[in-house]
């Protein structure tokens, strides 16, 4: 019973909707503001860079944490660990090493856990985000180095086409492939002692970013998808920053 503790809260952080609640903060319902969605890319339209970049930040959190607590509390015996949480060795459950996919396993479903309850918030109606930047969060806890790769083709198409719906469908269409190639690279799937649910968790973790973005692949066959411009801050939030001044 205890494997599972890691994936239900990660499930329940997840669902925090952080954009929603930055948003009303400054009197602002983000659901009705730019494209309607809670997550940071509309945060950053709608608000600017402050506001936008703390909720990237604490979405991006949202996984990271979790998945970083699932990887030292759930572990197999003989199992490197990269990151290392000092204070938790009483409370890791070590399982043998014939059960290595089990551990391994409840890692990868902590991370996908964690990016349902952000795509799916119970809290607003089981809506939410498209996952993108939490699922940022579970691949640097997962796979340190791959994060350096997709953060640097995510930038590249960004730039190319100004469009952040094409550069985060194509970023997290190519996880799956880089996951292999890792294993690959490193020798695991030709002795095969490969990691076969995080693989699992790359290819769901690619479908499920491309099914968020079907709209926007809509729009972008039809010619209508609109390249990221940051709007002019909502008179709803000039009117609170001009309070704040008379304060």
């Amino acid at each position: 019973m205890q494997l599972w503790i890691c994936p239900l809260l990660a499930f329940l952080l997840g669902s925090i909707p952080f954009g929603l609640l930055i948003a009303k903060a400054r009197g602002i319902d983000i659901r009705k503001q730019g494209s309607g969605n809670i997550g940071a890319t509309n945060v950053l339209r709608v608000m600017g860079k402050k506001y936008g970049g703390a909720c990237l930040a604490l979405d991006a959190l949202k996984g990271f944490i979790p998945t970083l607590l699932a990887i030292n509390l759930i572990r197999f015996c003989g199992e490197p660990t990269s990151m290392v949480i000092t204070g938790l060795s009483d409370y890791t459950w070590v399982l043998p090493s014939d059960q290595q996919w089990l551990a391994q396993l409840m890692q990868v479903l902590t991370g996908l856990c964690a990016i349902l309850g952000h795509n799916y918030s119970p809290w607003v109606g089981f809506k939410g985000g498209k996952g993108i930047a939490t699922s940022a969060g579970v691949i640097i806890a997962l796979m340190p180095a791959a994060i350096v790769i997709l953060l640097l083709v995510w930038f590249l198409l960004y730039k190319i086409t100004r469009y952040v719906s094409v550069a985060s469908i194509a970023t997290v269409a190519i996880l799956p492939v880089l996951t292999l190639s890792g294993s690959w690279y490193h020798g695991r799937i030709q002795d095969g002692t490969w990691n076969k649910p995080l693989f699992a968790f790359s290819v769901v973790v690619a479908l499920l970013g491309v099914w968020k973005h079907r709209s926007n692949i809509q729009r972008l066959r039809l010619g209508t998808e609109h390249r990221f411009e940051r709007r002019r801050k909502t008179q709803d939030c000039k009117t609170q920053d001009a309070r704040e001044e008379q304060m």
